[in-house]
């Protein structure tokens, strides 16, 4: 994850709050199959599993994390589509 201010635009949402390991994970990686390279990503997730998941995988894929925030019972993620 880079030190760079949360985006406020984003290409695509996906709310997986409620949901629980590992279908946060599953639903974004399903969505960043249908977007084009160097759209964004934001994700919702309630799940506290995400915070690990979500970051091991992007950082074994051609994805890039932008951001990364835990508000409250909410964890948010903005991840750029890679090539």
């Amino acid at each position: 994850m880079t030190d760079q201010p949360v985006p406020q635009t984003f290409d695509e949402l996906l709310d997986t709050s409620g949901l629980n390991c590992p279908l946060p994970l599953l639903k974004t990686k399903q969505v960043l199959n249908k977007l084009q390279s160097g759209q964004l990503l934001k994700v919702v997730a309630t799940d506290a599993g995400s915070w690990r998941d979500i970051q091991v995988f992007v950082n074994n894929s051609s994805h890039e994390l932008i951001a990364a925030e835990e508000t409250g019972e909410s964890y948010l993620y903005w991840i750029k589509k890679g090539a």
